[in-house]
């Protein structure tokens, strides 16, 4: 089994973590917590891949309504971010998308691997992959089937997502949305659900901006329409 790792999830919570650290601390913090999770954690996994994410995103041209992620232009960045993304790239081989994020190479090599991948992270937004996932921080591993994926994903359809400025219905959280999708048995009832609460061109922009993709420059399409 093939660990899929997170690399930008990683780098943030080291950099911040050491903050107030000399630069050689920042990177002997993340060895020591690579190397134990890889060695303790992930016991079950003979290889692994880093992936973070590089300058451009397709999904700044797809975002119409409001910016994509335009809610984190004064968030704070940790001070050896820089530093920790060339020491995971030239110490640890990790790959930088290109057009992308890391999130949409990671869903594209777990989609390829199938069940011999466990995708490592704390992002919910990875719920929508069917394969193994591991949560580093709550040390839970999970299996997301076909169904739980396709469901997940529709959800946030309904809900958005505020941590990258995507825009839901208004209140409409995840029981909500739950139950608004209980009786779609389908992806076309799922589909149709999500058009008649919010419109067909609301939720082709959402699903767009939310779906990771599973093979390369992948273009969400409605089910219908799908080749």
């Amino acid at each position: 089994m093939k660990a899929l790792l997170d690399a930008d999830i990683l780098c943030y919570r080291v950099g911040f973590a050491t903050e107030d650290e000399h630069e050689n601390t920042a990177i002997e913090t993340m060895a020591v917590f690579l190397e134990d999770l890889l060695m303790f954690d992930l016991v079950d996994t003979d290889d692994y891949e880093l992936f973070l994410t590089g300058k451009t995103n397709f999904r700044n041209e797809v975002a119409v309504t409001v910016p994509y992620k335009g809610n984190r232009k004064d968030v704070k960045k940790p001070k050896h971010l820089p530093l920790l993304r060339e020491y995971l790239q030239t110490a640890w081989g990790a790959s930088v998308s290109d057009g992308q994020e890391a999130d949409d190479d990671i869903a594209t090599r777990a989609t390829e691997l199938g069940d011999e991948s466990i995708i490592v992270s704390i992002d919910k937004d990875f719920m929508q992959v069917p394969t193994w996932h591991y949560n580093f921080v709550k040390k839970v591993k999970k299996y997301v089937t076909p169904e739980e994926g396709l469901r997940f994903f529709y959800k946030q359809i309904l809900t958005g997502d505020n941590a990258d400025n995507i825009k839901g219905i208004y209140r409409v959280g995840e029981v909500t949305a739950t139950k608004m999708l209980a009786d779609a048995k389908t992806e076309e009832e799922l589909y149709a659900c999500c058009v008649e609460a919010m419109g067909a061109e609301r939720v082709l922009e959402n699903a767009r901006l939310l779906w990771l993709r599973r093979q390369t420059n992948q273009m969400w399409e409605p089910p219908n329409e799908k080749v």
